[in-house]
């Protein structure tokens, strides 16, 4: 898990919304290149992205990494897979509970962690409509709540 002083630069907002999150996962991110640079300057999107095992890996599918505007000729696709690194054991562990659980893995941040991009995702179930109305409810009561005591809680 990042510390509270991590530099955070990208978020999945809807992850919590469409996500019942069970566990977190850190994990280091396999970058090319001038991703980095891009990365620390903002340029990240995880909105449409998800992690996708395949032959063994696990690879990060559909983050976008803006190319870096001062980079060289050599410039990466900004959508490509990204492997994640993971030890084997981590990895065999989260094969089996995507397998028997009906469970998927979504990316939650991108953060800085010392000199290192890492990246949590989330064994995560998706809500059903009727859950999402049901929290809709709760934070509306809270709310209500909050209003009615007054705004110092008084």
């Amino acid at each position: 898990m990042a510390t509270p002083a991590a530099k955070v630069f990208a978020t999945h907002k809807q992850a919590n919304r469409l996500y019942e999150i069970l566990e977190r996962i850190e994990v280091g991110i396999e970058l090319l290149g001038t991703e980095v640079k891009s990365i620390r300057a903002g340029h990240a999107s995880l909105n449409e992205a998800y992690a996708h095992l395949q032959g063994g890996d696990l690879y990060l599918v559909g983050c976008h990494i803006a190319p870096w505007a001062y980079g060289d000729l050599q410039r990466q696709e900004p959508d490509r897979p990204r492997r994640l690194l993971l030890h084997r054991r981590e990895i065999d562990r989260l094969v089996g509970k995507l397998g028997r659980q009906g469970l998927t893995l979504v990316p939650t941040r991108l953060y800085a962690k010392g000199p290192y991009i890492k990246l949590e995702i989330a064994l995560a179930r998706g809500k059903k409509a009727h859950d999402k109305r049901e929290e809709l409810k709760a934070r509306d009561a809270e709310r209500e709540i909050a209003q009615a005591t007054g705004p110092h809680g008084k």
